[in-house]
């Protein structure tokens, strides 16, 4: 029988190219019919792997999830942009390649950023979800954060409604 090892841990810059990856499939398969199309193909573009390696070397605090060497999974963290919220950590963005989502690793990776933000002394966490991405709401309701602010983002001239999930 063979053990499958599951880690979370700082990316490296090596690991960009696999970051990449998993940044395009899980956005097309998070905002596919959300997002206008064009602006969601312009995003995701400007995410290649060039984009991932100098965020990584400029300090970034990207954490991925490894499963058995294969990359399924990535969170960026640091303090929270939004002044109106007292939370001090925010997690920018926290995706799964598709075909990882759903089973426990997402809570895992979760978990991992906001332990790595209360290590660097960052008390309480922000996370924000386009309001019609209902996977992801579900997500953070699942994991006890509360709704408790609403935003709005525009895409191609498409406003959409953004909500603030909090956890203190």
């Amino acid at each position: 029988m063979k053990t499958l090892s599951i880690e979370i841990r700082r990316a490296d810059p090596r690991d960009a190219e696999a970051i990449a990856d998993v940044h395009d499939r899980a956005w097309r398969g998070a905002y596919a019919g959300i997002i206008p199309h064009r602006a969601l193909t312009a995003m995701i573009g400007r995410r290649g792997p060039g984009w991932w390696a100098n965020a990584i070397r400029r300090s970034a605090t990207v954490l991925v999830l490894e499963i058995g060497g294969e990359i399924a999974g990535y969170a960026t963290l640091g303090r929270n942009r939004a002044r109106e919220l007292k939370q001090a950590g925010e997690i920018y963005e926290l995706y799964l390649s598709p075909e990882y989502q759903g089973v426990g690793f997402g809570r895992r990776l979760l978990e991992a950023a906001r332990e790595t933000l209360a290590a660097h002394g960052l008390k309480g966490l922000v996370i924000w979800a386009l309001e019609e991405n209902t996977g992801a709401i579900s997500f953070y309701e699942g994991a006890g954060g509360r709704n408790t602010a609403e935003g709005v983002e525009v895409f191609d001239s498409k406003a959409l409604r953004k909500i603030a999930f909090v956890w203190d």
